[in-house]
This record gives structure tokens, C-alpha cells and sequence, in this order.
């Protein structure tokens, strides 16, 4: 199952991060840059669903896709939250809140793995919310401008990775809560 299509399609995710990073060092105006990487960015992002229903409508669900699938969206959003820090975009606390979260998070739920306690740290629909906020506000801020004449997509953007900062804050909160029981009866 290391070959399928839906995990090709989750391994494009990964390869899909220096062709992000790398179309702001092309020669070209700003405005190119940031519609190229936008693209590319949404592209990308949409495969997160894609490759999830291919794989149980292909009867290609694995186990390393279900551990790569989520990898893949964390190294991308991570990567592009540190593309828009650089950039002046996005704040540099915002950065740190959502990825600190998303190591944090990863490192509990691999221990609740660990002690067979992943049940208490599942998929909650706070987190869903939360990476909704971000999967709007990067490409909002990777854009930067005004999106059909109408929408300043930077603006918009900086409300929303705002938001979603505070929802990373609230899920990581829930998650732990979750957890601590499992926590405290393994802790001496």
C-alpha cells in the first residue's frame, strides 16, 4: 500500500512544500508569486480530501496512509504558516501557537497511542473547525491582494489565522482535558 494512488497523492503534499516556498524566489512580480503559490497551495490542500476518498473508494485504506495523511497536512501547513511569518503576513505568535499546537498534539496523541489510549484523543469537530479556519487563511494570505475586485484577501486572512490561532489554543485545551485522565492514572 506504499505505492497507491491516494498515498501518491498524500506523498504530493510533501513535495508540494519546496514548490510552494520556492515560487517566492522566482524572478517574477509579487503579484505572479503570490497567485502561483496560491494555486499550488489550494491544489495541494484539496488532495488532503481527495486521497481519503479514493482510498476507501479504492479499497486502498492503509495503515501508513492513515499515518502519512495527517504528516503530510501538518508539514504543509506548518511550511506555508512559516512562508507567510517571513513574508510579514502572518505574526510570528500566530506561528508559534499553531505549530507549538500541532507538535504538541502529535506528541500526545503518539503517547495515547503508545499506552492504548488513542480513543481519548480522537478527531474532534473543534480540530476539523480549526483546520478549516487555517485551510482559508493561508490561501487568503498567500494571495495577498484583492481577490475579483472585491475581497482583500489580507485582511480576511489575518482574521482568520487569528481565529484559527484561538481554535488551535481551545482544541489543544480539549485534547489535553480528554487525555488527562489517561495521563494521571499512568503518571506516579
Amino acid at each position: 500500500m506504499f505505492w497507491t494512488i491516494p498515498t501518491l497523492m498524500t506523498w504530493a503534499r510533501i513535495v508540494a512544500i519546496p514548490l510552494i516556498v520556492g515560487v517566492f524566489y522566482l524572478p517574477i512580480d509579487v503579484g505572479t508569486r503570490n497567485l502561483i503559490a496560491t494555486v499550488m497551495f489550494v491544489v495541494f490542500a484539496a488532495t488532503d480530501w481527495l486521497d481519503g476518498y479514493l482510498a476507501r473508494k479504492l479499497n486502498q485504506v492503509s495503515a501508513f496512509g492513515a499515518f502519512l495523511d495527517p504528516v503530510a497536512d501538518k508539514f504543509l501547513v506548518c511550511a506555508c504558516v512559516l512562508v507567510l511569518v517571513h513574508l510579514g503576513r502572518a505574526d510570528v505568535f500566530v506561528g508559534l501557537i499553531i505549530i507549538g499546537r500541532e507538535i504538541a498534539i502529535s506528541a500526545l496523541r503518539e503517547w495515547m497511542a503508545q499506552i492504548g489510549a488513542s480513543r481519548s484523543v480522537a478527531v474532534h469537530m473543534i480540530g476539523k473547525l480549526k483546520t478549516t479556519a487555517q485551510m482559508v487563511a493561508i490561501p487568503f494570505l498567500l494571495f495577498d491582494g484583492m481577490l475579483f475586485g472585491q475581497i482583500n484577501t489580507h485582511a480576511w486572512g489575518v482574521w482568520l489565522i487569528w481565529i484559527a490561532a484561538i481554535m488551535t489554543v481551545w482544541s489543544m485545551v480539549y485534547y489535553l482535558q480528554k487525555a488527562l485522565p489517561e495521563i494521571r492514572s499512568r503518571v506516579k
